[in-house]
């Protein structure tokens, strides 16, 4: 007899736990809920307790957040998200690969989501494995959405809005950027050369920090050392080893994009 299949719900609001799960018990009568975390932590204790193959993550939980327990759990289930964040979520896990749900969730958009997991787990059975573990692309991409939706709640925890300047020393002169002129920014060691329109300037400020203060729907992380602002971007020419060149409108120099971040341009 084949075992039923188990999954895991956290979320920090009781009704929408209870609420997902008398969906669920609609739409997948064969499917076991064995429990109910309130926070990422609970999930990831729960989860070492009793291993489920499936858990549903609300994205925005206090203390540990969903991002933050589905590093923990890693690849050990297959993760769904849940999340209110619509405009920025859907496009991110739409290209990275991850399966989500918007809240207030869709009973269609859940019975699409229940089709693709009972998919996912047929295939581990028949591979032998606990669950559909993704291939070295998909889990490249899945890390690349992680890292990215992690940015974006950290700054709305923050409270900051997005960098509308960048302040730079061109010649004996301070020169404010408006931010929505910036072409690309490139790291150079311990500087990073902002281009735009009017021209070029470095600055003692590494990647890491200027990505999580530019608005991801404007500005992508291309390449470790790379940032490109998407309004500028002419197109993609893809090369081999799942890598690709971006060529930006009016200018000559071409921006590598990495086998990391080409999820970002699958659907351009």
């Amino acid at each position: 007899m084949t075992a039923r299949p188990t999954a895991l719900i956290a979320d920090d609001e009781p009704l929408l736990r209870e609420h997902l799960q008398s969906h669920l018990a609609r739409l997948w009568p064969e499917l076991d809920v064995i429990g109910h975390a309130r926070n990422g932590r609970e999930a990831v204790e729960m989860f070492e307790r009793d291993q489920p193959q499936i858990v549903f993550l609300d994205v925005h939980m206090p203390g540990m957040s969903g991002i933050d327990a589905a590093r923990a759990i890693a690849r050990r289930a297959i993760t769904v998200f849940v999340t209110a964040y619509e405009q920025y979520a859907v496009q991110a896990f739409d290209q990275g690969a991850i399966d989500y749900l918007v809240k207030p969730f869709e009973s269609a958009r859940l019975a699409d989501t229940v089709e693709r997991l009972k998919q996912r787990l047929a295939e581990a059975q028949a591979g032998g494995t606990p669950v559909a573990e993704p291939d070295g692309d998909t889990a490249d991409r899945i890390e690349a959405v992680l890292d990215r939706l992690s940015t974006q709640l950290r700054h709305q925890a923050s409270g900051k809005p997005w960098l509308q300047w960048i302040k730079a020393s061109v010649g004996n002169a301070v020169r404010l950027i408006p931010v929505d002129q910036v072409a690309y920014l490139r790291s150079d060691e311990k500087y990073t050369l902002v281009v735009w329109e009017g021209g070029e300037a470095l600055i003692r400020k590494p990647i890491r920090e200027l990505v999580d203060e530019l608005d991801p729907e404007v500005f992508a992380q291309v390449h470790r050392s790379v940032i490109v602002n998407l309004r500028h971007v002419a197109q993609v020419v893809r090369g081999a080893n799942e890598t690709a060149d971006v060529q930006l409108k009016g200018r000559s120099e071409t921006l590598p994009v990495s086998r990391s971040y080409l999820h970002l341009f699958r659907q351009m």
